[in-house]
């Protein structure tokens, strides 16, 4: 087995250099060759510095620069375009995922499995951070249309034959998962050793919501429908308000106050700008896909090109 492993890089610098050791002692056991492509997302601290030391301290590590934050999902493609060999394994540079657990989704790639997923034991983050998370991996897996998988995580093995299926694929909002359900549905995961580092993730709990709302409105048309239900229910309510008028008015021969229309204008009103936000948010996808614009930029390239 050929292994490339893809790791996007922001403000790394310094967990980075123990990273690159800790897979050279890895690696060689897991795959006849390999590679290590670091993908700086523009980080702001010395991170694309350390890459160039490391790429002329090792033949296998690549480096890429991008012109600016693309994000990581965007990163992480740009690597897995680059990758040279069969099989690609993606994780993240502060040492969260442990390369001594790589053999773990390697092994279980190997069964027949086009997509493994290494799944914590215990999420690190706090309660609510936890919650949203976990919703968010839920809501993914059945856009992906394999419901079964709830352990999505950026620490996974997949084979690099699927980026065929997304060959094409150009817009600055993607979501690298989504991506890899387009070309199989054998998906699955294990449970792996996270290691809780005390670097603050990049993903603050309004990122959280932003990403929840991409996945919805990028990939699944669940919030058109949803509204669509909501006007349909709100229609119905007014309906059986009305009726409620109409008997009151002939049976004590008087109406409700002020109050009680204004709070029904309060609720439709409510509902109508719902309705539009959601219709706003995919006519904002649709534009992104109008502009064409790339999910990457390369900036610069650096390491070995020999397959």
């Amino acid at each position: 087995m050929n292994c490339s492993v893809i790791i996007p890089v922001y403000k790394s610098s310094k967990t980075l250099p123990l990273l690159i050791l800790r897979l050279e002692k890895v690696l060689p056991s897991l795959a006849e060759k390999f590679e290590v492509i670091l993908v700086n997302d523009c980080s702001p601290d010395e991170s694309w510095h350390v890459i160039n030391q490391l790429v002329n301290m090792y033949p296998w590590v690549r480096g890429i620069n991008l012109m600016r934050n693309f994000g990581q999902h965007n990163a992480t493609l740009c690597g897995v375009r680059q990758a040279l060999y069969e099989t690609i394994v993606t994780m993240d540079d502060d040492l969260q995922h442990l390369p001594e657990e790589i053999h773990i989704l390697l092994t279980t790639l190997e069964k027949g499995y086009d997509v493994v997923y290494g799944a914590p034991l215990h999420l690190p983050q706090d309660f609510f951070r936890n919650l949203l998370t976990k919703f968010t991996k839920i809501l993914l897996a059945r856009i992906m249309g394999v419901p079964s998988i709830r352990n999505i995580s950026a620490f996974r093995a997949f084979r690099t034959s699927l980026r065929n299926a997304f060959s094409d694929f150009s817009s600055p909002t993607l979501t690298l998962d989504v991506l890899l359900s387009w070309g199989t549905i054998r998906f699955t995961s294990v449970q792996v050793k996270i290691e809780n580092t005390k670097k603050r993730s990049n993903y603050s709990f309004l990122m959280l919501l932003r990403v929840t709302t991409l996945i919805l409105t990028g990939y699944s048309t669940m919030p058109l429908r949803l509204a669509s239900i909501i006007g349909f229910l709100m229609t119905l309510f007014g309906i059986i308000i009305f009726l409620y008028v109409t008997i009151i008015y002939f049976s004590e021969g008087s109406l409700p106050g002020f109050p009680f229309l204004a709070s029904l204008i309060s609720i439709f009103g409510g509902t109508q700008l719902f309705a539009i936000g959601i219709i706003g948010e995919y006519m904002a996808r649709m534009f992104e896909r109008i502009m064409d614009r790339p999910p990457y930029v390369i900036s610069d390239q650096i390491g070995y090109k020999e397959v």
